[in-house]
């Protein structure tokens, strides 16, 4: 039978059958020694082959196969350096939720996310968040931010799922598409998911007062079907993102405004760093590109790390996941 995992709790996958029912399936232990090299070698929104078997009168499935995915997001896994994990797979839109406080969410964080999304030929969108709570010199940096991304050719979205502003611009971006919310916790994933679809009743929870951070409401990835023809995939908060398996002379491709000038540099392999002539430097000199976006594809090229701050929540008060 084929199916689309809805749902993945590590040893057991919740599998949505051909007929619409939903099945209890677990994995050949094939798939674990194939050398994937994820935390996750199945993961929600594969599209797989499984046979049901009962035992005691209790029918569950064995997935056998995982069909070719379209595309899939992925970092570096948290525990295992060298292992990543994936977020989701068959993705048609991807929605970057993004806060300018409460919590802060950095350029360096949302340049490594479109960098990967860009890679495995994900659509994203930027959703800037709670605009109902931002004072007037976080609109300023909000509207900067969105300057930036939409002048290199990101859509970007601004919402409140509190006031329900941009709520209808996101759903006409979903309809017949499988979408992913995801983001730093606490940026408003589930709150935002539920006033789009009200009848899913996520779980929310407020930001910790004594960490001031995200709380992690999100415990697994998990697919729904919405009301208006619409599968969403909701995914845990990542308060980290580390760039996987890109060489040096790719990071570049990957960011579309210097890939745009790529062809002017005199050099074909141009790292955009210390070589004469680069089309790139001279544009960041007058001052064509954004300096923050060279600054994260500096740090990407050095290997460095993006560190979720644990200072960035200015309250942490009435602020839910």
């Amino acid at each position: 039978m084929n199916g689309i995992v809805y749902k993945s709790t590590g040893s057991w996958y919740s599998v949505k059958g051909e007929d619409g029912v939903f099945y209890d399936c677990r994995i050949k232990g094939k798939f674990r020694i194939k050398g994937i090299k994820s935390t996750n070698p199945i993961a929600v929104g594969d599209h797989v082959r499984f046979e049901l078997e009962t035992t005691n009168d209790v029918t569950t499935g064995v997935i056998n196969d995982i069909k070719p995915r379209k595309n899939y997001i992925v970092r570096k896994s948290v525990n295992l350096s060298k292992q990543v994990h994936i977020l989701a797979s068959n993705i048609d839109t991807l929605f970057l939720i993004v806060t300018i406080d409460n919590p802060v969410t950095t350029t360096s964080f949302i340049d490594r996310f479109l960098v990967t999304a860009e890679a495995y030929g994900i659509k994203t969108v930027l959703v800037f968040n709670k605009i109902d709570t931002y004072s007037e010199d976080a609109l300023d940096e909000q509207l900067y931010m969105q300057y930036i991304y939409s002048q290199i050719g990101y859509e970007c979205l601004r919402v409140s799922a509190v006031t329900g502003k941009g709520l209808d611009a996101i759903k006409e971006r979903m309809i017949g598409k499988v979408s992913t919310f995801t983001g730093h916790s606490g940026v408003g994933k589930s709150t935002l998911i539920n006033a789009i679809e009200p009848g899913l009743h996520l779980k929310t929870a407020q930001i910790s007062e004594q960490h001031q951070q995200g709380q992690h409401t999100t415990t697994f990835a998990e697919m729904f079907d919405l009301s208006f023809d619409a599968q969403i995939i909701d995914t845990p908060g990542v308060r980290g993102f580390g760039v996987v398996d890109m060489e040096p002379t790719e990071v570049g491709d990957y960011f579309p405004e210097f890939f745009a000038l790529k062809d002017q540099c005199k050099f074909n392999n141009c790292l955009h760093r210390e070589e004469p002539y680069c089309a790139v430097k001279n544009a960041l000199d007058r001052d064509e590109l954004a300096w923050s976006r060279y600054k994260s594809y500096i740090q990407i090229l050095d290997g460095e790390e993006e560190h979720y701050r644990t200072d960035i929540y200015k309250d942490g008060k009435n602020q839910d996941e």
